[in-house]
């Protein structure tokens, strides 16, 4: 489980307090692969020792550097800059061709005692029609000693836990499910869970070699579900399983064998659910406040197979709202907005 650095409280001389979130100067320390398509990136910055995580679905923002390996100025040197909390507002006003690219990510692990930072990413399959994203082609020249800028909660923050969507509220029964982009959060998750709460996982990986050794705490559990073995379809067996297929299979025959868990979140009448077009919206429906009720989902990961599941939870079985959170993390063929 990972824990947060002490905060430190605003002295009276303090000009302004912390932002929420700020831009971290970063080298890459180390790069292990977890498998054929998960690739595990230590980061290291003397000023890491301020990020402040609570573990469990924590976002960042990776700021990619340019062609040349050049960072612009974010005002991550500058405490002045890091307290106006305007590192957005600097890249915004960038010149197009020195505006550097940055993607999400979850937190996989945090030494802030140690200045590091774990961030696992996904390996993708070159596509020939689609090309590489800048991701993709960042990690596939990555270097130890390579500069970036990592966006994130400072610990001296009134809150650090900004960019968490895990609110469960008081429910003891627990549902989490994602593709592998949604791993590293999922993961990190369910080894930080309290005694007393039951939780069932499942994680599609694009292979079996994908899957990962987590250990589930107490009664909580992972199913893997990897694209690579196979499955009917309406045309026949295919070798690979389509992208959310198994995802969706699996959620959809687990719900009905645990009906007394969701008996205290189902509505009598389902509510209303906008019809988000995943092709041009972002999907992400998070409850702000703590959940009642005994029953809590956490869906992430390719943006149509969460709009699946969402209407299947919330208009089919008629689940409440304020117990699911549904994140869209990416869209097939679409680039993230920045």
């Amino acid at each position: 489980m990972l824990t947060s650095p002490v905060r430190e409280s605003p002295s009276a001389a303090d000009p302004a307090p912390w932002p929420a979130y700020r831009p971290f100067a970063v080298v890459v320390r180390r790069i292990l692969p977890l498998s054929p398509h998960l690739v595990r990136v230590t980061f290291a910055g003397d000023d890491l020792r301020h990020l402040g995580t609570t573990g469990l679905d924590q976002r960042i923002k990776l700021v990619l550097p340019l062609p040349d390996g050049t960072l612009p100025d974010l005002g991550e040197h500058d405490e002045a800059a890091l307290r106006a909390g305007d590192w957005y507002a600097r890249w915004r006003a960038l010149p197009e061709p020195a505006r550097p690219a940055f993607r999400t990510y979850t937190v996989r692990s945090a030494r802030p005692e140690r200045r590091e930072l774990d961030v696992d990413l996904v390996r993708h399959d070159p596509d020939p029609a689609a090309g590489d994203g800048p991701a993709a082609r960042w990690l596939r020249g990555a270097s130890v000693g390579d500069r970036l800028i990592i966006v994130g909660p400072d610990g001296r923050t009134a809150d650090p836990t900004i960019g968490c969507d895990w609110r469960p509220g008081a429910a003891r029964h627990l549902l989490l499910a994602g593709d592998e982009t949604a791993l590293p959060a999922i993961c990190s998750i369910i080894e930080s869970l309290p005694e007393g709460v039951t939780a069932q996982a499942f994680i599609e990986v694009p292979s079996s070699a994908d899957i990962q050794n987590v250990v589930a705490r107490g009664a909580s559990r992972i199913a893997w579900l990897a694209r690579d073995a196979g499955c009917e379809t309406s045309q026949g067996f295919e070798a690979v399983a389509p992208h959310g297929e198994l995802l969706q299979r699996a959620v959809r025959a687990w719900l009905p064998r645990h009906t007394a868990e969701l008996a205290s979140v189902v509505r009598a009448a389902p509510e209303p659910l906008d019809d988000v077009d995943v092709d041009v919206e972002l999907l992400w429906d998070s409850p702000v406040d703590p959940t009642t009720g005994d029953f809590y989902a956490w869906i992430a990961g390719e943006a149509a197979t969460v709009k699946a599941l969402r209407r299947h939870l919330v208009s089919d079985l008629g689940v409440a709202r304020s117990n699911v959170a549904f994140m869209g993390y990416w869209r097939r063929g679409r680039s993230e907005a920045q």
